[in-house]
């Protein structure tokens, strides 16, 4: 899903395509999205981007003499698993364009679109960030490192520092691929308490006899774990292009793809955490890594779950016999919606359950109903 390199990808890319664009008429909204509509009509205004975390800021501004009389009208938009921005001719809009702005005559128009695939994506009026949410990890270094060791008894940090690391209350902008390849750097084991690695933190102090420029050094060959919450997603912003992406086929994404030490690389191990995540990391020299299956938890909007657990497995055999029903393995067992899947694509209904045998005389064995037995269908899992 796209993190805080992404959306700061995002602004960049918006203020260098519409830079010399002028926008004018109505701020169309899709018929199938959810999100506000948006009361805005110029004959004439310009757009703007910036980004903090896993934000994004867009502010329209009508043009001097533009009608009809408009105050600048701000929106905040959070990409959820696949948003983005587009620039595309007006006559081939994108299937999931669920936000377009559009260019002002004469010439050939354009439509500036917002598309989200899976519609997790979202847009608030007014402009203001969301509240609750921390200093940005790429731009606002000082007051994020500050925020987390002030506030280290806080009981965010009794978890796991993988878990940690992706509350945006702390670290604003650090998402499932950013942890782990931060971890991986820092040999940190993922399932370590974040209290405890973030505790020594609050003790390093260069040394008073270093220049500044010995202190400079010293970091850079020995970065802690905040400063590269904040070096690891300058990186990727570095990289250009579009950062983390679905795409396999574009050029920003193979450069990406280059760029990745851990996350999803071959001979790396992973592991679900309490949300269903995966996170990947090394595992030490001589110990294989084991597949656990966490407690099932509701995740919230911002953090969805990208793998979720296998279904479970199949009645034990005591259970089978009780049911009579015949031995399935557990790949014959349905399997549960994935919440990768496009919300748009209808669920294929599942079938009933096979009738009962015909017995020797012809006539159908009744049916036996028991309460306490567990249905063979597994728990669906809702993406809204």
């Amino acid at each position: 899903m796209p993190e805080g390199p992404e959306l700061h990808l995002a602004s960049q890319f918006v203020n260098e395509a519409c830079g010399a664009l002028v926008f004018g008429g109505c701020v169309e909204k899709s018929s199938v999205s959810r999100n506000p509509e948006v009361p805005f009509e110029s004959s004439a205004y310009r757009i703007s981007a910036s980004a903090r975390g896993k934000e994004l800021r867009l502010i329209l501004s009508p043009l001097p003499g533009a009608q009809p009389p408009q105050e600048p009208l701000a929106l905040v938009f959070r990409f959820g698993m696949s948003g983005s921005f587009q620039l595309v001719p007006r006559e081939e809009l994108p299937r999931h364009a669920h936000l377009r702005f559009y260019t002002a005559p004469p010439g050939p128009q354009l439509a500036l679109c917002f598309v989200d695939v899976r519609r997790f994506g979202h847009w608030d009026l007014g402009g203001k960030w969301q509240p609750g949410r921390g200093p940005c990890v790429l731009q606002e270094y000082e007051q994020f490192r500050e925020n987390v060791l002030r506030n280290l008894a806080d009981k965010a940090f009794d978890r796991p520092i993988c878990e940690a690391l992706l509350d945006q209350r702390f670290f604003n902008g650090i998402g499932n691929y950013l942890r782990a390849e931060i971890l991986y750097r820092l040999k940190i084991p993922p399932f370590e308490k974040a209290r405890s690695v973030l505790e020594a933190l609050q003790q390093r102090r260069p040394s008073l006899k270093l220049t500044l420029s010995q202190k400079i050094k010293a970091k850079l060959q020995n970065p802690d774990l905040l400063e590269l919450c904040h070096s690891v997603p300058k990186e990727v912003v570095q990289l250009g292009g579009k950062g983390y992406g679905s795409e396999s086929g574009e050029e920003d994404f193979a450069a990406f793809r280059a760029w990745l030490r851990c996350y999803g690389m071959p001979g790396m191990s992973s592991l679900q955490d309490r949300h269903g995540r995966t996170i990947w990391f090394q595992c030490p020299a001589g110990r294989k890594s084991r597949k656990k299956k966490s407690k099932a938890t509701q995740p919230s909007p911002e953090d969805r779950v990208e793998d979720p657990s296998p279904p479970s497995k199949a009645l034990s055999r005591t259970r089978r016999a009780k049911r009579d029903l015949p031995e399935r393995t557990a790949t014959q067992l349905p399997e549960g919606p994935s919440l990768q899947q496009d919300p748009e694509v209808p669920t294929v209904p599942k079938k009933g359950r096979r009738k009962g045998r015909q017995a020797a005389s012809g006539h159908r064995r009744p049916r036996k109903v028991k309460a306490d037995t567990p249905s063979l269908d597994p728990e669906g899992t809702s993406a809204s």
